[in-house]
């Protein structure tokens, strides 16, 4: 049998986590200007068309940007799932007492977007302290162009940080990229995690193994297994169409892993750790 065979053959295991996906529900309002994704994302199709079929069994909701800081959709979601934990969209200033409540349903953080420049960052520092307090985390989404500009900020902030989707890299680049080389000197802190997700952003050589993504994360879970994470990304809401096969998201971890300890350990162990499941 064959090292790759060999890798095929690996389980998954029990209390596998998705930790990150979108649930947008067809008739709940959105923000002006967003739109549901392009292929059906329900609860509903979520359970059928990637828990079931992974067979993962402990879930992450990320609230979509979609519906702001209305967190019912993710929160409802959460519930139904059982197994779930889940990230918020909120306000800097929301009260202590509304954290701890949202906490006892199985909020772990707050989520941070911004694709767009400077949007929202003079907003972190505080989100950070409010986060610290609670024994949450921040979770961050923006382009990899400005890893090694956002550094420093996001050393400095008191809590745990999730950097999502492989830093959102442009390959090619090299060792000395100070993308990467900022990407790895946060994940040097002992206090940043990284989403093993959405390879497709970014690669250049696509699927079925998003190689050029892969040396990326092959090194990242080398430096750190302790805090690798991975995630579906399902409904994929920024793909317009030819939509990622979850069966080969999760199939290149195997590939970028190096053990079948650390197979379990990215699936079950650092997400229970980070989501307290």
């Amino acid at each position: 049998m064959s090292q790759m065979d060999e890798r095929r053959s690996w389980a998954v295991p029990e209390g596998a986590c998705d930790t990150h996906f979108h649930i947008y529900e067809p008739d709940h309002p959105m923000g002006p200007g967003s739109h549901i994704p392009a292929q059906p994302c329900s609860l509903v199709d979520y359970q059928k068309n990637v828990a079931r079929r992974l067979g993962v069994s402990r879930f992450v909701v990320v609230q979509p940007t979609a519906y702001g800081e209305d967190n019912s959709v993710t929160l409802r979601a959460m519930a139904e799932l059982g197994n779930a934990r889940g990230i918020a969209v909120l306000d800097e200033n929301i009260s202590d007492e509304k954290i701890v409540a949202l906490d006892t349903l199985g909020i772990r953080g707050f989520r941070f977007f911004s694709l767009s420049g400077d949007t929202g960052w003079d907003r972190v520092p505080k989100i950070a302290q409010r986060a610290a307090d609670h024994g949450w985390h921040v979770q961050f989404q923006f382009d990899g162009a400005q890893l090694s500009a956002r550094a420093p900020l996001l050393t400095s902030l008191p809590c745990d940080i999730v950097i999502d989707h492989i830093g959102r890299l442009h390959p090619p680049i090299n060792d000395q990229d100070p993308q990467w080389k900022a990407l790895r000197g946060l994940v040097d802190t002992g206090r940043c995690w990284v989403k093993l997700s959405a390879p497709y952003h970014g690669s250049k050589l696509g699927p079925p193994h998003y190689a050029d993504m892969g040396l990326f994360a092959q090194q990242l879970v080398l430096q750190a297994p302790e805090r690798m994470l991975w995630a579906s990304n399902w409904p994929h809401p920024m793909v317009k169409s030819q939509f990622p096969d979850e069966q080969i998201l999760l199939d290149v971890l195997r590939e970028w892993v190096p053990d079948q300890t650390t197979w379990h350990q990215v699936l079950v162990s650092n997400p229970a750790k980070l989501y307290r499941f």
